[in-house]
């Protein structure tokens, strides 16, 4: 009866949402415009454009949507937006970004750029962090290396704070969920001195989790998470402009509680791991940027520094207790493992915009960017003593000593110099376009102690000590022609090319990998390009009463990556698909019948052909991470009830297509289906708001690897929180 019952709730809800209209939620975000009352202003192509009349296919979330939305992280706004999903597994640094197709694995570039404040993320395992304090967050599909810059093969993200205040004010937001955990976020900004501003943003969360760890009979997923984040803005004059950024993160939580199946939709096994395992991140970030606009145009300098640490540890293959494990039957004890990564990175982009009232709008720039990364893996023997973390020398002495270690050290050096045009050939037509080069120098030096490296017969010995350098390069080129025939109509076509660095896996892999007979995975990993053709449509009511977007895309994408795990050494490691076709299209529609009430409906469609592959019984499979499709339906309503008071109801829908894992494609997942819901009231000044995810409890794997790695996701989880404007 109680499974009826939640279908049939389902099925209310969602057939509601889709009776209401067919309207559309994802590629321009139009029920933000229709919550703002106005139009959405973004900077998808460098400048700033309504929505409406940018040439390209885009997400835009605004505060209002981000509040009504409940969104809190990347996965949140993520899930509201056609052909875009993300991928959260093992550990809190591993959240794989999948956009029309071009797909992340872990220890890989991004495939998408990520911007914050006008500063690009170096490390893509900064990405999943709690959002709070956000004025906008914009989503570019397709290859934007030109305008958006390094590792733009899929797209961008760039996201937006609020701004300091000329006036005093602030916010404090606080909620209790199911994991018997609260939160708590809050801001204050306002005036220093004249011409002086600050903002200071805050949060942290604390939470014992929701996924149940049966043999501890305790929660695998606590959470300890605090965040900081501080900003000076000083304008001495008109036109001059000095913005100080300095942002702390310090995440504790565990990892690596996988099971292994050879489904990845049989989720009947519970967490069972013997040890608590630990996951600690923590991100320091500065930033100053300077900009100065006068009658020749603007120039700005942007410079920025990170520095990340994140080590975890937990049970290994095949996570079960000691005594139930694998490699207990066979050899009498058990393994655990873990991987220990440090990055520092500064970065530099110096770029000049010209006068937006010259005929051809230029943009010319550089960018560098310098990375010193370690990262240590291995397995210990598990003495049932618990785990210990190994940082950078393998554990030889005590409990848990080290049964397999690797270590490897990486400098690498990459420059780019960029330059956009856009040419308003007459009132209804335009062309834009950019080009960039990029080079990166990498060098990795084997660390590994002599006695840890691989030995396989017939391969090279690896060297402690030994340092291999590789250099990757290549042009980036964007052209797009729009017209408008009439003006609330925009058609836009064009082709775009998008590139990837190569980088190392771990020394010693490449010969591993042969000896268990895996092919397409070697020491080095190689530099992804893609190229896209897309055509798009972009048409709204004088009124904004209807919103209308499609856009259809084809990509060309050489060595794009997959992901290998090699038990033998504990290794996780990329390989390349030589070449694959990527097909899709976006269809999002967006009607507002009434004042107050929202509905959106947005689809998205992609198709992936595996054209090369060392192994040809892979060639025809899908791409690895890639769901055929992606449903977003939601209703967004608002009603006053007196005077000073309203009613807010948001239910969203996000339906996750057929997807694949792994080049074999052994496995697919059955369709996901997800519904969050947030019913509130609230003032000017006050809200209270009840919040669920994952409303019916879908129970699902988060992710499938090769060696059927499976790693649950988040049950349903609900609470209440309260806000506060002052």
């Amino acid at each position: 009866m109680i499974i009826a019952n939640r279908a049939i709730a389902r099925l209310l809800i969602t057939t509601a949402m889709a009776a209401a209209a067919l309207p559309a939620f994802a590629q321009d975000a139009a029920p933000a415009a229709a919550e703002d009352g106005g139009e959405i202003i973004v900077t998808a192509t460098r400048r700033a454009d309504t929505l409406q009349n940018t040439p390209a296919a885009v997400a835009a979330f605004t505060a209002a949507t981000i509040q009504s939305a409940g969104i809190e992280r990347p996965a949140d706004f993520i899930a509201l937006t056609s052909n875009v999903n993300l991928v959260q597994t093992q550990n809190a640094g591993n959240a794989f970004v999948i956009i029309r197709g071009i797909t992340q694995a872990r220890n890989s570039e991004p495939s998408v750029a990520v911007i914050v404040d006008g500063i690009q993320q170096v490390n893509p395992a900064q990405f999943n962090q709690e959002l709070f304090d956000i004025e906008q967050i914009e989503v570019l599909k397709g290859p934007q290396g030109g305008l958006w810059g390094r590792n733009a093969i899929g797209g961008a993200i760039v996201i937006r704070s609020k701004a300091p205040t000329d006036e005093f004010s602030g916010k404090m937001t606080a909620g209790i969920d199911n994991g018997f955990g609260y939160y708590v976020r809050g801001n204050l900004s306002g005036p220093v001195a004249e011409n002086l501003k600050f903002r200071l943003a805050g949060s942290w969360y604390d939470t014992d989790g929701f996924i149940q760890n049966t043999f501890l009979n305790e929660k695998a997923d606590p959470i300890k998470d605090l965040n900081l984040r501080g900003n000076l803005l000083w304008t001495p004059e008109p036109g001059f402009e000095l913005d100080l950024r300095v942002a702390y993160s310090n995440l504790q939580t565990q990892a690596l509680y996988f099971n292994i199946v050879n489904d990845v939709n049989d989720t009947s096994l519970p967490v069972r791991v013997n040890n608590r395992g630990q996951n600690d991140r923590e991100i320091w970030n500065a930033a100053v940027k300077v900009r100065y606009e006068g009658d020749f145009g603007a120039i700005q300098n942007v410079t920025s520094y990170d520095r990340l640490t994140e080590v975890l540890t937990g049970d290994a293959f095949n996570f079960l207790p000691i005594e139930e494990s694998l490699f207990f039957q066979f050899f009498g004890f058990d393994l655990n493992q873990s991987q220990f990564l440090e990055v520092d990175a500064w970065s530099n982009e110096l770029r000049y915009e010209s006068p937006t009232s010259w005929p051809v709008e230029l943009t010319l720039g550089t960018y560098m960017v310098g990375t010193n990364r370690f990262i240590s893996t291995g397995n210990m023997v598990d003495t049932g003593a618990g785990v210990f973390p190994v940082f950078r020398e393998p554990r030889l002495t005590g409990n848990n000593p080290q049964f397999s270690f690797l270590a490897d050290g990486q400098r690498n050096f990459a420059w780019a110099v960029f330059a956009n045009a856009s040419w308003k050939i007459t009132d209804q037509l335009r062309l834009d376009g950019s080009l960039r080069y990029d080079r990166d120098t990498r060098r990795n030096t084997t660390l590994t102690p002599t006695a840890f490296l691989p030995n396989v017969p017939g391969f090279p010995q690896g060297v402690t000590g030994e340092v291999r350098r590789r250099q990757f390069q290549s042009w980036q080129p964007k052209f797009t022609l729009s017209y408008k025939p009439v003006d609330n109509v925009t058609l836009y076509g064009g082709w775009s090319r998008g590139f990837r660095s190569g980088g190392f896996n771990q020394t010693g892999v490449g010969s591993v990998a042969s000896g268990n007979g895996i092919v397409g995975v070697s020491d080095i990993f190689q530099p992804e390009v893609a190229e896209t053709w897309e055509v798009g449509v972009k048409t709204q009511t004088d009124d904004r009463l209807l919103t209308f977007n499609a856009a259809a895309f084809t990509t060309r994408t050489e060595n794009s990556y997959f992901f290998v795990f090699l038990a033998a050494n504990s290794t996780q490691n990329l390989g390349n698909v030589p070449l694959a076709q990527i097909k899709g299209f976006e269809a999002d529609l967006t009607l507002r019948p009434m004042q107050g009430l929202d509905l959106n409906v947005g689809l998205g469609f992609t198709d992936s052909n595996i054209k090369s592959f060392p192994d040809a019984t892979r060639i025809g499979n899908e791409l690895p991470l890639i769901s055929r499709y992606t449903l977003n339906a939601g209703i967004n309503y608002t009603r006053p009830i007196t005077d000073t008071l309203d009613l807010n109801w948001r239910v969203d829908y996000n339906r996750i297509g057929r997807t694949w894992w792994d080049v074999e494609n052994s496995t697919s997942r059955n369709p996901v289906d997800l519904v969050n819901m947030r019913l509130g009231v609230s003032s000017k000044r006050f809200s209270v708001t009840a919040f669920s995810q994952n409303l019916f409890n879908e129970i699902y794997n988060a992710e499938f690897s090769p060696g059927g790695f499976v790693f649950k996701a988040r049950p349903r989880r609900y609470g209440i929180e309260a806000s506060f404007n002052f």
